[in-house]
C-alpha cells in the first residue's frame, strides 16, 4: 500500500506587529491586571487583510510556485472568513492560478476545523492542498485580544515525495461548549476556565489521543514532538499530564504571533515540520466541539519540503507597530472620521469581475508573440506602437513571482486610506512589464526607488455598503 502523507507546507503571518504592552497600557485604567499578560507581541491582520489573503500567501508558500502539477481537491478551514454565503476556496483557487477542475470545500464553525480539515485530506488518498486561516477577534480589554493573533498554514498531502508520513488520527466528537458565537455575534462568549480544562483539555483530548495512538500502532512514548495549541492557560498541560508525557512539546508561538484559532495547530504543525529529522514521529491536536489527533512521522524528504518563508521566515518578516487604535481600526472596532473622501461608493461590477479574472485574479500579464512585449493589463492590441499586433495573440504571463522593484513612488496623505499615507507608484518587473501599483506594509524608514518588492494578495476595496471585497495584488518590500 503507498503512504500518504504530507508532501509540502507553507505558512504566512501578517507582518503587522503590536507589543502587547501597549494593549495593556491603553486599558490601564480600568483593566490594570492585564499587564501580567503583557508579555510579547501579537500579530494582527492589516486592514487588507483576511483569512482568504492569508491563506493565499500560505497556499503559494507551500506550493512553491509550481502549479503545474495541481492537485485534486481543495480545502479551506477557518472560523472568521468574510462571507456566510460565498465560497471562499473558490477565491483561494482563482488567485492560486489553479485549475477549475478540482473540487473546492470550506469547513469552519470550530476550532479544530483545522486539524479536522487535515485529517481529511489525509484519509482522502487523493492530491489535496488544505489551507487553514484565522483571524480571531477580541472583545478590548479581554484576555482574548492580548492572546489572539493571526496566520494561516497549507499543507500538500498525497503519495509522492511524501516528507511526512501519515500514521494514523482519530476523532472524538462532544456538544462540550467551552464557547460560542452567535451568528449575529462579533464575539466568542466563554465559560469557566476550569471546566474547560478539566473535562475538556484533561478528558477529551486525551481519548482521541490514545484512539490516534492506536490507530498508528504507536504509543505515546513513541512520540518526539507534540504540538497542541490552547488559549486557555494550562490547557495543553492538562493534556500531557493526562498523558503522561515528558517529550519535546512544539513552541506555542504566543511570544511573536498569538493565537490564530482554527489555524494555531496547523501552524504549529508547520513549525514542527521545520525541524523535524528523519524517523522522529509527530503528534498534533485540534480540540473545540471534542478533538483531533495525527500522528506523523518525518521521512528522508523532510528537508528537501521545507518551504521558502515558513513558520521562522513569516515570524522573521514583521513591521512592529506601537499603535493599539491601529489595530482597532483595521478591525473596524473603532469608528474614525475619514472626511469626504471617505464616502464614495465601491460597489464591484461582478459580471466585469467574472470576465477579467484570467488577469486581474492570478495577476497575469500578456506576452506579445509579434514583438515579445509584456503589458498588463492586457489591452485589445499590443501597448507597442510599432507593433499593434492583436491580443488574440497574447499568450499568459504571470506577474506573481516575478523579480520586480520600485521604480516611483509617492506617500499620499490627501487620498482617502485607511492605513495612511498611501504608497503607490510604478512597479518594474524583471520580464519588462512595468505595473502601477499600491505598495503595503512599509515600515517607519519608508521606501525607496530600486527597493525591491515582492506581489502579495490583499482586499484592494471594501464595499462596506453591501459587505463585499474586492480582491488585488498589491507590492510589498521584500
Amino acid at each position: 500500500m503507498t503512504d500518504m502523507g504530507i508532501t509540502g507546507y507553507g505558512a504566512y503571518m501578517p507582518r503587522q506587529r503590536l507589543n502587547r504592552r501597549a494593549i495593556a497600557e491603553a486599558h490601564r485604567w480600568m483593566a490594570p491586571a492585564l499587564k501580567a499578560q503583557a508579555k510579547g507581541a501579537r500579530a494582527f491582520a492589516s486592514w487588507d487583510e483576511d483569512p482568504v489573503t492569508m491563506a493565499v500567501e500560505a497556499g503559494r508558500d507551500a506550493l512553491g510556485g509550481v502549479t503545474d502539477a495541481a492537485p485534486a481537491t481543495l480545502s479551506f478551514a477557518s472560523t472568521r472568513a468574510p462571507y456566510t454565503d460565498l465560497q471562499h476556496s473558490a477565491i483561494i483557487a482563482g488567485a492560486l492560478g489553479l485549475p477549475p477542475s478540482m473540487a473546492s470545500m470550506d469547513l469552519g464553525a470550530s476550532q479544530r476545523a483545522g486539524t479536522s480539515g487535515l485529517l481529511q485530506s489525509l484519509r482522502g488518498g487523493q492530491s489535496s492542498l488544505f489551507i487553514a486561516s484565522d483571524a480571531p477577534l477580541g472583545k478590548p480589554a479581554s484576555v482574548q485580544e492580548m492572546a489572539f493573533g493571526a496566520g494561516a498554514a497549507a499543507f500538500l498531502t498525497g503519495t509522492e515525495n511524501v516528507a511526512a508520513k501519515f500514521l494514523g488520527g482519530a476523532t472524538v466528537t462532544a456538544n462540550f461548549v467551552g464557547h460560542f458565537r452567535g451568528a449575529s455575534q462579533r464575539f466568542d462568549y466563554y465559560w469557566e476556565d476550569r471546566w474547560i480544562r478539566d473535562e475538556g483539555y484533561g478528558k477529551l483530548a486525551p481519548a482521541a489521543i490514545k484512539a490516534a495512538l492506536a490507530d498508528a500502532e504507536v504509543t505515546m512514548g513513541d512520540i518526539d514532538h507534540f504540538a497542541m495549541p490552547s488559549l486557555l492557560r494550562g490547557g495543553a498541560k492538562a493534556t500531557i499530564r493526562a498523558m503522561g508525557y515528558d517529550g519535546a512539546v512544539a513552541d506555542d508561538l504566543a511570544a511573536e504571533c498569538g493565537y490564530a484559532g482554527a489555524a494555531h495547530a496547523p501552524l504549529m504543525l508547520a513549525a514542527v515540520l521545520e525541524q523535524a529529522k528523519p524517523g522522529e514521529r509527530i503528534l498534533v491536536v485540534g480540540f473545540g466541539q471534542g478533538a483531533d489527533a495525527i500522528v506523523l512521522e518525518a521521512t528522508d524528504a523532510i528537508q528537501d519540503a521545507r518551504p521558502a518563508r515558513g513558520v521562522s521566515g513569516a515570524l522573521a518578516r514583521s513591521v512592529p507597530s506601537d499603535s493599539y487604535l491601529r489595530m482597532l481600526s483595521f478591525a473596524e472596532l473603532i469608528d474614525l472620521e475619514w472626511g469626504m473622501r471617505s464616502e464614495k461608493d465601491a460597489k464591484t461590477a461582478l459580471t466585469e469581475q467574472y470576465r477579467s479574472a484570467p488577469q486581474v485574479a492570478s495577476f497575469n500579464a500578456g506576452r506579445c508573440a509579434a514583438c515579445g512585449t509584456i503589458q498588463f493589463p492586457q489591452l485589445e492590441v499590443c501597448v507597442n506602437p510599432a507593433c499593434r499586433a492583436p491580443a488574440a495573440q497574447f499568450t499568459p504571463v504571470s506577474l506573481v513571482d516575478e523579480a520586480a522593484a520600485i521604480m516611483t513612488y509617492t506617500a499620499d496623505w490627501l487620498t482617502y486610506h485607511p492605513a495612511p499615507p498611501l504608497y503607490v507608484g510604478f512597479v518594474q518587473f524583471a520580464n519588462g512589464a512595468r505595473v502601477l501599483m499600491e505598495i503595503v506594509d512599509v515600515g517607519p524608514d519608508g521606501v525607496e526607488v530600486a527597493d525591491p518588492v515582492s506581489m502579495v494578495f490583499r482586499v484592494k476595496e471594501k464595499d462596506r455598503k453591501r459587505g463585499y471585497n474586492r480582491y488585488f495584488w498589491k507590492a510589498t518590500p521584500a
